[in-house]
């Protein structure tokens, strides 16, 4: 994985500009992509609020023993954990489709001949079931082990919502099985478009940074050349 302190390799990937290096047996041609920049979610939510909600779910299904709260008291405190967690994933969603938008702008010029342009379905499965190994791997080194999931879910709930949804504006069901609606809507979304092969190794190159992260190594690029 690439470090922070190599400015003048990340640099190389800041055109955004697709090549044809031949990286297949089939020839792909290679992608470099913008970095995906992940914002942190701001919202006011308390940690313990986030693992009361968590241990409410578990007290429902039988897993931990009630603490004398009664049931409805229960599934107030899940359906507001699970709203809590549907606002986080919006807002990453918003970061995703950012990203989407720019490579499929930036991949466009100048279009490469004979190839077709970078789709937002096939740059979806980039991020959720053909992540680089590079980008896969310091997922996992902040803890996002399960960041396919994630990712689709966040992919799906911006198809629905330009807005974050009002909670009042979400039935029951949608808020209680949330995960399984935001699945069928990404694989709908894949769908829109036509399959492609899978993609080969290094075909697409890209970072990830937090994004304040981001702005120190910017701020230390602009130091260096100061």
């Amino acid at each position: 994985m690439e470090s922070p302190n190599q400015p003048e390799q990340r640099r190389s990937n800041m055109p955004f500009e697709s090549s044809t290096r031949g990286v297949s047996p089939q020839d792909a041609v290679t992608w470099d992509l913008p970095p995906l920049i992940l914002h942190p979610f701001n919202e006011r939510v308390s940690p313990q609020s986030l693992l009361d909600n968590s241990r409410a779910a578990l007290m429902l299904t039988g897993l931990l023993p009630t603490d004398g709260s009664d049931e409805e008291t229960l599934k107030s405190k899940v359906l507001a954990g699970r709203y809590t967690e549907l606002r986080m994933l919006f807002f990453l969603g918003k970061d995703l489709f950012r990203w989407i938008d720019q490579c499929v702008e930036s991949c466009s010029r100048p279009p490469v001949r004979g190839r077709n342009p970078l789709q937002p379905q096939r740059l979806a499965r980039v991020l959720v079931s053909e992540t680089p190994q590079p980008v896969r791997d310091k997922l996992i080194q902040w803890g996002v082990v399960d960041y396919a999931a994630i990712f689709r879910r966040a992919i799906g709930l911006h198809c629905l919502f330009t807005q974050p949804p009002v909670a009042a504006q979400l039935g029951l069901e949608f808020l209680s099985n949330y995960h399984r609606y935001t699945d069928a809507v990404y694989r709908t979304f894949l769908e829109s478009a036509p399959e492609e092969p899978p993609a080969e190794p290094g075909q697409y190159r890209f970072q990830i940074y937090a994004s304040g992260e981001y702005s120190r190594l910017l701020e230390s690029e602009w130091d260096a050349s100061s």
